[in-house]
């Protein structure tokens, strides 16, 4: 079930966060990513907390990423890892380059 809700939300093109919004660092990328002019439906953001077993969504996420934590940025398919590491893409504007080339900002 875990796997299934996180395989069915992870797609190419697509930019996801998988997130709990009480969490100060899912809260941070989420201003981050807001920031930046997505095309529709391109960015979204995942409550954990939303679905049935959200440990079981943790456990699945460190198989898949090496940690359970949240945030857990994917771009594509490719996890970046959580809120830190999503800073530094930014600060070094990699971030919006890897956007761009993925095709998802306006």
């Amino acid at each position: 079930m875990a796997q299934q809700f996180v395989d069915s939300k992870i797609q190419p093109g697509k930019v996801v966060v998988f997130i709990k919004p009480t969490c100060p660092y899912c809260r941070k990328t989420q201003g981050i990513l807001c920031q930046l002019p997505f095309k529709q439906g391109l960015l979204e953001f995942v409550d954990i907390t939303a679905a049935p077993d959200t440990n079981a969504v943790q456990d699945y996420l460190q198989q898949l990423t090496g940690a359970r934590t949240v945030p857990r940025v994917f771009l594509g398919q490719e996890c970046i890892g959580g809120c830190s590491d999503l800073e530094i893409l930014q600060q070094s504007g990699e971030l919006v380059r890897r956007l761009t080339a993925m095709g998802v900002l306006q």
